[in-house]
């Protein structure tokens, strides 16, 4: 075993870490390796290309590597949005595997040869990618289909990968201030969840039905339908739909095509997925988004779903239309809320950057707007300012970027923020009709049955503790004892105040009153009363500045205590 500031690597593990080193000292983030990093002479890569060659770099490396950085695509707070770029268009592009070993998997699989359950079958594949590839078929009552099949013992290539990014993840963590500020044990925790679901093609014949549910009423956009009798976990079958990228159309294409419309229903039916459904595409890059024959959009590719939850629903619905109206305070309060402030939180540094994002958003031309960048830049700042940001903000950043570029390659004078101003009211009411679901309503009529049972009770035991003299109201906000003693304080000096006060006002009286007795010529009564209230007043005040300096000495104790 190969020992690492006291973390022991695995000798397989070591060669993952020793080019996952090679990589950060490459593009100037040795910090995240510790004392441990080993040396490395990589050439310099000038600042414009890194980006782009951070992409190359990690779909070489393998196709774990791939995936990584599709999910460093959505940390915001971790890369700076040139490269939140390049990896959000990080693609497979790999060498397809032999037809002899997709026969073979598609034949152990369905318990059937390929000729039994197809009429047709090419054996070039029509794309290639790390975890597998599709192949166009035929089924035997006329169908065309297209079959997508795992890649050749790839699960164990993954599990070995994960096994060493988990060792090298807590070895960053407990020895890197970047580690611990980002959590990578629970940022790669996340990510092995997530591609072992993707590994699971049941399971995205599962998401399938389900986007092409929710969509349903979105008549210009087509899911792929599976073929449940020849999908397992390693094949999926589904319907075959022809078209051509979003991004691969000619301009003769375009000009012919509705762009407007096409854009505003594919960016609503996000909105909808996002903040109403909470079942996200979550991979809408332009590879995974085709225009069909009959000019529809298909979208494909549902390895990767992401859930949100409501109440995060309600704070993204708000973020995004503060955002989109230029309501920088209110954005920066709903991303205090979303995200977990941790010590080095700057509430008034944060605020102020929030506001020249929001401001210049607000000021850019239609050509210039991409909110999904905003989003992004928002979650990044929510990072540096020590908001520890949740998953979700950064997935709605990454969707919504992969949505500006694919809404502009339909109509270039598209406007994201002006199709959310023009959606929210509809989604509010959706939402608000969604809590007026009956499972909804009976969870909620349940509680109230809740409360009416256990309500009797909780009133007797009050009305028993009143009866007994035990009910107690206990304020911890002030001390009761000292503000009793300063209100004692202020009625003395007002009660000799006022009379000290009579005391003039009658000496004033008397000096019309002719009597024998008199001091200095004045009438002698009139005389003592105006001294005694010369010497009480005097008294009064020596009293008073002694109390103050006195409270004041204390109150410097107590601070130097």
């Amino acid at each position: 075993m190969s020992q690492l500031m006291g973390i022991s690597l695995r000798p397989e593990h070591l060669k993952r870490y020793k080019d996952l080193a090679a990589l950060f000292i490459k593009y100037g983030r040795s910090d995240l390796l510790g004392e441990a990093a080993p040396e490395a002479d990589a050439p310099a890569v000038a600042a414009p290309e890194m980006p782009e060659q951070l992409a190359a770099d990690l779909e070489k490396l393998g196709p774990t590597y791939v995936k990584l950085g599709q999910l460093l695509s959505t940390r915001a707070d971790l890369l700076p949005p040139a490269f939140l770029e390049a990896l959000t268009r990080l693609q497979d592009k790999v060498e397809p595997f032999s037809f002899e070993e997709a026969e073979a998997i598609v034949t152990a699989e369905l318990g059937v040869k390929i000729s039994k359950a197809f009429a047709t079958f090419e054996e070039k594949p029509i794309a290639a990618a790390s975890l597998g590839q599709v192949h166009r078929a035929t089924l035997r009552d006329g169908r065309e289909v297209a079959v997508k099949v795992q890649r050749p013992d790839i699960r164990e290539t993954i599990v070995k990968d994960l096994k060493a990014l988990e060792e090298i993840a807590a070895f960053a963590q407990s020895h890197t201030e970047v580690g611990k500020q980002y959590q990578f044990t629970g940022m790669i925790e996340e990510f092995h969840k997530s591609i072992l679901r993707e590994l699971d093609y049941k399971q995205e014949a599962r998401n399938l039905t389900t986007l092409a549910q929710n969509l349903d009423e979105f008549d210009r956009i087509v899911v792929p339908a599976p073929i449940s009798d020849f999908t397992t976990s390693r094949v999926l079958t589904t319907t075959y739909i022809r078209g051509l990228k979003i991004t691969s159309l000619s301009p003769v294409v375009k000009t012919e095509l509705d762009g407007a419309v096409l854009a505003e229903q594919l960016f609503r039916a996000y909105l909808k997925q996002i903040l109403v459904d909470g079942f996200v595409h979550a991979d809408p890059h332009p590879g995974n988004v085709f225009l069909t024959e009959d000019d529809r959009i298909a979208l494909f590719d549902l390895g990767m779903v992401a859930h949100v939850s409501s109440g995060m629903q309600e704070k993204l619905l708000q973020l995004l239309l503060a955002v989109s109206e230029g309501r920088s305070d209110e954005a920066a309060t709903v991303a205090i809320e979303i995200g977990e402030k941790t010590e080095k939180f700057d509430e008034v540094l944060f605020r102020r950057r929030v506001g020249d994002l929001v401001a210049q958003t607000k000021d850019a031309s239609v050509e210039q707007m991409e909110v999904g960048k905003v989003v992004l830049l928002l979650a990044r700042m929510s990072g540096e300012s020590g908001i520890r940001v949740p998953s979700e903000l950064a997935m709605l950043g990454k969707t919504l970027l992969n949505l500006d570029q694919v809404g502009r390659a339909l109509d270039p004078e598209f406007d994201p923020n002006a199709s959310i101003r023009r959606n929210a009211a509809d989604l509010t009411r959706r939402r608000l009709r969604q809590s007026l679901s009956p499972a909804n309503v009976l969870a909620g009529l349940m509680e109230v049955k809740e409360f009416a049972e256990r309500l009797p009770g909780r009133i007797n035991k009050i009305l028993d503790t009143v009866a007994s003299n035990g009910l107690e109201v206990k304020v911890d906000a002030i001390d009761e004892k000292l503000l009793i003693e300063g209100i004692q304080k202020i009625a003395n000096r007002i009660t000799v105040g006022l009379i000290l006060a009579a005391l003039i006002v009658s000496a004033a009286m008397l000096m019309r009153v002719e009597t024998t007795f008199r001091i200095l010529g004045y009438p002698g009564l009139a005389i003592l009363f105006f001294l005694a209230a010369a010497g009480g007043g005097i008294a009064l005040m020596f009293t008073i500045l002694m109390s103050d300096h006195r409270g004041a000495k204390k109150a410097s104790t107590r601070e130097r205590a």
